[in-house]
Order: C-alpha cells, then structure tokens, then sequence
C-alpha cells in the first residue's frame, strides 16, 4: 500500500487545536488523535442521552426511545388500549419518571466504558459503517447497565403500583396467557421492571447511535468516514 500523507485537525472542547500529520490508514488508526474524535462523538451522544432522560416529558416524546419498547411489552400495552387505555398512559409515565433516576447510574458505566476504548476498537470503528462505535460500546455495557439499573426501576414501579394497577385490569381474563404463552394471570413485579430497564437501555444506545451518525460527517471527516 503507498504511503500517504493526511492532514487531520481537531478543535477540541477547550478551543485547543491539534494538528498531525499520519503516514498510512494503520498509524491513523492508533493514534491518540482517533480516540479523541471517537471518544468526542460517544460522550456527545451520551450527554445528549442523560438530558432526555433527565427530563420526563423529553423521554415520553423520544421516537428513538419508543423504538426501544420490547415486543412482550408493546404487546401487554396494545391489548391494554382495548380495555384500558389510561393504564398504558400511567405505565409509560412511571416507566419516564424511573428513567429520571437511572442516569446517575448509567452515565458513569458508559463513560467509563467509552474512556476505556483501545487501538484494535478504533480500528473497527474506523473501517466500520456509521454506528460502529455505538454498537462497540454497546457490546461492552448492555448486560451491565440493565443488570444495574433494573433494581431501581423496579423500585420505582413499586412506589407507583402500576403492576398492581396492571393486574387489577387483567384480572379474570387469559390476555397474559395468550401473550406471554402458558397459564400466566398476572404481570410479574420483576418481569415488567426488566422489560422497562431494556426499553431505557436500548433507547439510551439509539440516541447515542442517532447522534454518532449526525456527527460522524464532520468530525470523522479526516477519517474519510
């Protein structure tokens, strides 16, 4: 492969510029330059993230968000509209509200996460589509930010009794078992909390992938992506 010569230069959150110059796409992908484009482009969208989780009425609004509803329970919630449309409005409420609480949980992981990205991940980024660091990212922390912040979602639910309120609705009729298979009557407390955690995990890693995509144009432009 020739050598080549690329000029990249970054003006960083401190107004600082850095200017380098990289002989071939192998040094370009080590350099402490790519990790801090990369890691530039990770922390925007986790920061824009934590602000519409931060805010309740930002969260129910999301679509990126409301992508990330699991099937089982989308499927509890369109069954519910027929006979009880204000308990789906009360269970996505609850469910924005104990988002609120998980960003102090979750932000920290995925910095730490983003924080810890080595040369072999920028290459993959790098000679990746769009989304590639994301999805890296996502690889690294799901299982442990559903693992962390279940326990005080499901708190939250319980405070708010909506899996009681679920119930109370259901009650007398087979909609569980026809969802969910079997003979199930009722919701279970810590089923419903850990459909909830994955919805706010899933919808946190596509406001992070929307963003890395918006952004990818222009501050990954010396990378030719």
């Amino acid at each position: 492969m020739k050598k080549y010569i690329i000029v990249a230069t970054l003006i960083l959150g401190t107004g600082a510029v850095i200017t380098t110059s990289l002989n071939s796409c192998s040094t370009l992908a080590t350099t402490d330059l790519g990790l801090a484009v990369i890691k530039k482009v990770l922390l925007g969208g986790i920061n824009k993230g934590a602000n519409i989780y931060g805010n309740k009425e930002a969260f129910l609004q999301n679509n990126l968000v409301d992508k990330a509803l699991p099937k089982e329970l989308r499927d509890i919630n369109s069954t519910l509209e027929k006979i009880a449309p204000s308990i789906v409005a009360k269970e996505r409420e609850y469910i924005a509200e104990a988002a609120v609480y998980t960003v102090g949980i979750s932000k920290p992981i995925l910095e730490t996460a983003v924080n810890s990205l080595n040369a072999q991940d920028v290459t993959r980024i790098i000679q990746g589509e769009k989304g590639t660091a994301t999805l890296i990212l996502k690889e690294k922390t799901q299982t442990q930010l559903v693992a962390a912040i279940a326990p005080r979602v499901e708190q939250e639910l319980n405070k708010y009794g909506i899996v009681k309120t679920i119930n109370t609705a259901i009650s007398g009729t087979n909609l569980l078992g026809s969802l969910l298979g079997g003979n199930k009557t009722n919701v279970n407390a810590g089923g419903l909390s850990m459909l909830a955690s994955e919805q706010i995990v899933n919808g946190l890693f596509n406001i992070i992938e929307d963003h890395e995509k918006q952004n990818s144009a222009a501050l990954l432009a010396p990378f030719g992506k």
